[in-house]
């Protein structure tokens, strides 16, 4: 009965605001310019990954496992970009920078979601690479349209249910310490410091997520191209190499526009202390500009969508 009477009080107590406070953004020098910089990218990403997925649905020659995996990277991008940047633009043009507990609950959700579904998206193309090139043969009996399908439903349920437990979780979180947000969104990390009672199990849960979406793909992604660059190894022209490895270049841009930047704060982080302002500026960077640069790299390095839109500007021309 005791114990009973001992979590209520503690259920009692629980404190949600019924407001955040996001102050990322302000005070950087010349934030304007990364506003401006901020609506050019928004405007790059909706266009380029909207021509991309409609590109896709409407040729048959693209109903592929690879076109699979490129529409779900697309589809992300696209949900990434309306995720993080038009918060950002909200509070830059109504200079408000309050945002609700349940509306931050759920930015952090599809913001998070996002993120781990382009992370894991960029593996099962490794994947896809990887068959290509060192087990030819068997491509078409190991990776069709029927399990790459599967695979991005089973992708898209886990993601799911890992990031909603995650941000369910902070509703057993007591923020009593303050309602200030150091972050240009509700981020897991600044939020678990603003919480008065026991975190670790989001704590658990947060890193579960790192683990599994930053730094697992990465690994797996590494290996993936060791295994591949063995297998050209054996190969004994170069120009079939180089053919085989050609393959590879918009997967090897489109890892390199993901985890680059990320690479390179957390390297940054490690040898000195970033400002929060600083911080703030990577992280968003490292959020926007993968759904911007990934539909460019679509386009240049990919020799059936360039063959499309010059399809689609001649005919248009000819009308």
């Amino acid at each position: 009965m005791s114990s009973l009477n001992t979590s209520f009080v503690e259920n009692m107590s629980i404190v949600h605001p019924e407001y955040f406070f996001i102050i990322g953004l302000t005070g950087i020098p010349y934030s304007s310019y990364y506003y401006i910089f901020l609506f050019i990218a928004y405007f790059i990403a909706v266009i380029g990954n909207a021509i991309v997925l409609l590109i896709i649905i409407l040729e048959q020659s693209l109903h592929s496992p690879k076109y699979i995996g490129v529409f779900n990277l697309a589809l992300a991008d696209l949900g990434e970009t309306n995720a993080v940047i038009p918060n950002m633009m909200k509070t830059f043009f109504s200079d408000s920078q309050y945002m609700s507990y349940n509306a931050c609950l759920a930015n952090m959700f599809f913001v998070n979601f996002f993120f781990t579904v382009q992370s894991a998206t960029l593996v099962v193309l490794a994947f896809d690479r990887f068959i290509a090139i060192c087990l030819p043969l068997r491509y078409h009996a190991i990776v069709n349209n029927t399990v790459m399908s599967l695979a991005f439903i089973v992708l898209w349920a886990f993601n799911t249910s890992l990031v909603a437990l995650s941000a369910s979780l902070m509703t057993r979180l007591s923020f009593c310490k303050s309602n200030v947000v150091q972050s240009f969104y509700c981020d897991n990390g600044p939020l678990l410091r603003l919480a008065c009672n026991d975190n670790s199990i989001n704590v658990f849960i947060t890193n579960l997520i790192v683990a599994l979406f930053l730094v697992a793909p990465l690994l797996i992604i590494v290996l993936s191209y060791l295994g591949i660059f063995f297998a050209l190894s054996k190969i004994t022209t170069w120009e079939a190499r180089l053919k085989a490895l050609k393959t590879c270049a918009t997967h090897l841009l489109l890892v390199g526009a993901f985890f680059i930047p990320v690479i390179c704060m957390f390297i940054i982080s490690s040898i000195t202390s970033l400002t929060p302002n600083t911080r703030v500026v990577s992280v968003s960077l490292s959020l926007t500009l993968p759904p911007m640069l990934n539909p460019i790299i679509y386009v240049l390095n990919t020799a059936e969508i360039r063959v499309l839109i010059r399809k689609i500007f001649s005919n248009s021309c000819i009308s």
